[in-house]
């Protein structure tokens, strides 16, 4: 297919032969994955979510990372997981993708639940704390307002009627 055959006929094609002007070319989006980390709480009924502190953004986050060249999302996301928690997790259902500008370039990130199995956290420069919390608690400590629905899409993930892990 031509490259114009896709566009609108009522929009004129775009001059990338004009030297003053050339087109920017679109940067490409950048690919990551992250998981929302859950368990069983040890303290009460319920589930707890691990959240990451990041010292150089001073933010709280689910787990997440760029993916590295040709690597599998879900095994990016549990690589990250690991690396930033210290805990291994066995893979639920994938959540909602969330899309948004970082430093001015696409960036789409892919999620899924992950139940936290075995492991213990180890502060570094990249993450010096995680907190365990009660979904309500959570979602109110997410800095950015586009990480709370997740915690919502993790509650219906793990709705009654569905066996989760650990």
């Amino acid at each position: 297919m031509h490259p114009a055959d896709d566009q609108d006929p009522g929009t004129p094609a775009a001059h990338t032969d004009d030297q003053d002007h050339p087109a920017a070319p679109a940067a490409p989006t950048v690919r990551a994955a992250g998981c929302v980390l859950w368990r069983r709480s040890p303290r009460s009924p319920g589930l707890e979510l691990c959240l990451v502190h990041r010292p150089r953004y001073d933010d709280w986050s689910h787990p997440k990372g760029k993916l590295k060249p040709g690597e599998d999302p879900l095994a990016g996301a549990l690589r990250e997981v690991a690396e930033e928690t210290g805990y291994a997790a066995a893979p639920g259902a994938e959540l909602p993708t969330v899309s948004y500008l970082a430093d001015g370039r696409p960036k789409e990130v892919r999620y899924w639940a992950a139940a936290a199995t075995t492991g213990a956290f180890t502060p570094s420069d990249e993450v010096d704390r995680i907190l365990w919390l009660a979904p309500a608690e959570a979602r109110a400590r997410l800095t950015r307002p586009r990480d709370r629905p997740l915690v919502d899409a993790l509650l219906a993930a793990l709705s009654p009627g569905t066996t989760p892990c650990p």
